[in-house]
């Protein structure tokens, strides 16, 4: 493995913790990376924080603030031959014997579900359960009760309008265009469906079309709160990508989509497009994960990209998690293709993280975000032990969960090596099954204290402390 020699960055590191320290009591965290061993001096390899564009983004919205699930009236029971069997259901599900009033759910003969008076009071009682389902034990567990709700009753708003708000929260691939065009016509005045589709339409790099969608969510939305961070996270999106892409050449293959700034180029479609499928291959066989779609690579020239991306003069590339893209600087790229590879497989990692932690990649610590993305993708970096061979002080995991975008760069430096060493400490301990739980884990929004406890049997100190004591023995 190549390893650069980094003795000139690891000399001022002790004076490095101390500024880091007080770094993180006044200023906000970002992702961002520092030079890679096979970068050039000046240069560095990754990010995971979001573009800022001159200014600092605001973070993706989360669950709670975009979810309107919304409940139907099921009080009055429809006087029908089955109005004994719906009240006792009903009753089940305000008294919260879930399991019970869903067994009865499913019981239910053909003749009820025929009534025309029974069927969609039946949908409003899966509907009702849904609610209760997913307010007690989450989305995952409550889609299929929205899911047979809608079955029964397509004309009802609030019921199609829930399903798709599950959908949503799942990023399950049934939230698509014809599910969404048919919402729309359900539902005309909600901003939702338009906000989705404009979200899917970036996706799928339309961005006309999105911009279309997203001005009539604007016009329905007004002053919404539940809204109001969804509809500000694709504006800016789709503002933005439409305001620095738009003149640019792409080119797509099974599993990526490229844009490059510049005159197009085939030798550097064909690369850049070979090295990202055999990451796509290589990294997802072994991480057991592939994307769910097309990941999105934006090669901009060395001088447009520090504007365009908002990241310090000193970042060699990094993956924008609310934008979806990955973004680096190419211009002459070609010539360095060590360089080229390194860069694109470990930001495909931070994409395919993004991925599998289905947007809450905020809840995972940047030590274990940075650490998997040099450990799975093969990154070059010298061991921390090797590094330090003259001792040195290490900072407590503790301190770099948060991001390293105000970091000193040899500050960044330690960063670095230390996430590197204790992921490969935790892969080779405990395996990579026990890191998928620990994913599973932060996916559900778990605290990494509480998720090493649950998944490793053991406090976050005991791990640090296991970690640094297998470090000192082969430093010593």
């Amino acid at each position: 493995m190549y390893r650069r020699n980094i003795q000139h960055v690891l000399i001022p590191l002790a004076l490095g913790l101390a500024l880091f320290l007080a770094y993180q009591l006044y200023f906000k965290a970002l992702w961002v990376t520092i030079p890679s061993p096979q970068a050039p001096a000046g240069t560095a390899a990754d990010s995971t924080e979001p573009h800022t564009a001159g200014l600092q983004a605001d973070p993706p919205p989360n669950d709670e603030e975009i979810k309107q699930v919304r409940g139907i009236d099921h009080t009055i029971v429809p006087e029908t031959d089955s109005s004994r069997v719906l009240e006792t259901i009903r009753d089940e599900i305000e008294k919260k014997q879930f399991p019970t009033a869903e067994r009865h759910l499913m019981e239910l003969s053909p003749s009820v579900l025929a009534d025309a008076k029974a069927k969609p009071y039946v949908a409003i009682l899966w509907n009702n359960l849904g609610l209760e389902q997913e307010r007690i034990d989450g989305t995952k567990i409550s889609i299929k009760a929205f899911k047979q709700a809608a079955a029964l009753d397509h004309a009802n708003p609030i019921i199609q309008l829930n399903l798709a708000h599950a959908y949503w929260e799942l990023r399950d691939p049934a939230l698509n265009q014809d599910f969404l065009t048919g919402l729309m016509a359900l539902a005309p005045n909600e901003p939702f469906p338009h906000l989705a589709m404009a979200d899917l339409l970036y996706e799928q790099d339309r961005l006309s079309e999105a911009a279309t969608h997203l001005a009539q969510a604007t016009e329905r939305a007004g002053k919404d709160p539940r809204v109001q961070s969804y509809l500000a996270t694709v504006t800016e999106k789709v503002r933005h990508t439409d305001a620095v892409e738009s003149r640019l050449n792409a080119r797509a293959s099974s599993h990526f989509l490229v844009k490059y700034d510049g005159a197009e180029d085939s030798g550097t479609w064909t690369t850049v497009l070979e090295i990202l499928e055999e990451a796509y291959r290589e990294i997802g066989q072994r991480f057991g994960h592939f994307p769910t779609r097309p990941i999105a690579v934006v090669l901009h020239t060395k001088d447009t990209f520090q504007t365009a991306t908002g990241s310090p003069a000193w970042a060699d590339g990094l993956y924008d998690p609310t934008l979806g893209r990955i973004q680096i600087p190419t211009q002459g790229a070609t010539t360095d293709t060590k360089w080229l590879t390194h860069v694109l497989r470990h930001e495909y990692v931070h994409a395919l993280l993004h991925d599998r932690l289905e947007g809450q990649i905020g809840a995972l610590p940047v030590w274990l975000n940075e650490g998997l993305a040099m450990q799975l993708a093969g990154d070059p970096w010298p061991d921390l032990d090797q590094a330090m061979p003259n001792g040195g002080s290490v900072l407590h995991l503790r301190y770099l969960e948060g991001g390293w975008g105000q970091m000193p760069q040899n500050v960044a430096m330690l960063a670095y090596l230390e996430a590197n060493s204790a992921t490969h400490y935790l892969i080779e301990r405990y395996g990579m099954s026990r890191v998928g739980e620990l994913l599973n884990a932060f996916k559900a929004k778990a605290t990494v204290a509480t998720a090493i406890q649950d998944k490793l049997y053991l406090s976050y100190d005991q791990f640090h402390q296991q970690w640094l004591d297998t470090f000192l023995q082969k430093r010593s």
